[in-house]
């Protein structure tokens, strides 16, 4: 199971607020909103428009646009929206090369866009210019943590809470915690993050919910985190993010009637990577292998239409766990590790190579995927299965135990296999 996008909250704090610096004529200004459709007629960004046409040489009707489509993509899942976002940023620079608030909305797209070198410059950059921005360290840290800077990212999460204490810097704190296996402070930090979250803006408070609900499932505690994604669905009804996370738990119980039920409905409202392995991984499990296959064949056409925003791991994890496409699902994790260094993609890669036999490779992957100790189940269990092709039994048989223990169920398909492997090796004690 891979979480949202840590940096998905990066964008939540931006503010426009004052009149923009150093504000340029820029000729094509006059028609430029005319390069944005929107077929909904959504009022905020017929709002966002109107100050366009108004004040086309001023660059807040595109930051007020470049956010609503930032937040509509976060809230439906459609991630294209971003390019619109883009696009809006881009016309902002244009205006206005040195506006502080375009820069930050700019970095905060090169992380939803995974150019996580760029937006690591970006925040570098404005650091320079006010070293107490709270939020520039939250776009440093969360840039350093994707690219596996994983000290520096320490460093900028606590300089950003000691900055301002608020919603958006326990959430990274809480992440960086998670991540080094700190599971009880995780809890405690994604608890506060929930709870400070802007009361008027629900989603923001819904996110951080659905954070603890998955920090509690990936330890196994089950119930509890079943209750906190009630508890976002409850702050903002049919809320996806907190959906799949209730499928998910109902699939971990058992009851797989009632995730199928779930994830379809959501699933039909928004088409989700994640909801669509899931429904792929219930239907092989109940041996439908042609409705499992749908599902499977919706995760690629669902990852092509997010394009740049995919995080393409979750489809390489998906053939390799299926024996399926394997040089595909290689050549993807290769190219995701070359372009960021954290513990997940380590371990995409690792598992990828398991699978085509390369368990030299595979090691020297998954070693650098348990650094943190993150006590993921997953990335343990990829670890012991890696150590028995390689003969080494004994630890194997430690890891697989492990990661069964920390969450019995972490994959529909493999925490079974993790049990059938787990009695053979010990029978051959």
């Amino acid at each position: 199971m891979f979480k949202e996008p840590f940096y998905f909250a990066a964008i939540l704090f931006v503010a426009i607020g004052g009149a923009c610096s150093s504000v340029r004529p820029y000729p094509e200004t006059a028609k430029a909103a005319e390069t944005f459709s929107v077929s909904d007629a959504d009022p905020e960004i017929k709002s966002a428009l109107e100050y366009i046409n108004k004040a086309p040489d001023s660059t807040l009707g595109y930051q007020q646009l470049a956010i609503i489509y930032i937040k509509r993509a976060r809230l439906t899942g459609d991630f294209s929206l971003n390019r619109k976002a883009e696009t809006a940023v881009n016309k902002a620079l244009a205006i206005a090369p040195d506006d502080i608030n375009v820069h930050k909305l700019n970095a905060s797209l090169q992380l939803t866009f995974h150019r996580f070198d760029e937006a690591l410059a970006l925040a570098t950059e404005m650091q320079k210019t006010d070293p107490t921005d709270s939020f520039v360290f939250g776009v440093l840290t969360d840039a350093n943590v994707e690219l596996g800077n994983y000290d520096a990212a320490v460093a900028d999460a606590q300089k950003m809470v000691d900055l301002r204490p608020n919603s958006a810097s326990y959430a990274r704190v809480a992440h960086i915690r998670a991540i080094n296996g700190d599971h009880n402070g995780a809890v405690e930090m994604f608890k506060l993050a929930a709870r400070t979250a802007d009361p008027s803006d629900k989603e923001a408070q819904s996110w951080c919910l659905v954070q603890l609900g998955d920090e509690l499932w990936k330890y196994g505690k089950y119930a509890e985190s079943e209750k906190v994604y009630d508890e976002a669905l409850t702050v903002l009804p049919e809320y996806y993010l907190a959906e799949i996370g209730k499928g998910r738990v109902r699939a971990s119980l058992g009851d797989l009637e009632s995730a199928i039920q779930i994830l379809t409905k959501t699933s039909e409202r928004v088409p989700n990577v994640d909801a669509f392995i899931l429904l792929g991984d219930i239907y092989t499990k109940q041996g439908n292998a042609e409705k499992a296959k749908q599902n499977y064949d919706l995760v690629e056409i669902v990852e092509a239409k997010i394009g740049v925003n995919s995080d393409q791991k979750r489809l390489a994890l998906m053939w390799a766990n299926n024996n399926a496409r394997t040089d595909d699902a290689i050549a993807i994790a290769v190219r995701e590790h070359n372009l960021r260094k954290d513990i997940n993609t380590a371990d995409a890669l690792a598992w990828t190579q398991y699978k085509k036999g390369n368990f030299t490779e595979a090691k020297t992957a998954i070693t650098e995927a348990m650094q943190l100790k993150s006590n993921d189940a997953r990335i343990v269990y990829h670890a012991g299965m890696i150590e028995k092709a390689l003969g080494n039994r004994a630890e194997a048989r430690k890891m697989i135990e492990n990661a069964i223990k920390l969450n019995p169920n972490f994959d529909l398909i493999q925490s079974a296999i993790a049990q059938n492997t787990l009695v053979e090796l010990s029978a051959a004690r």
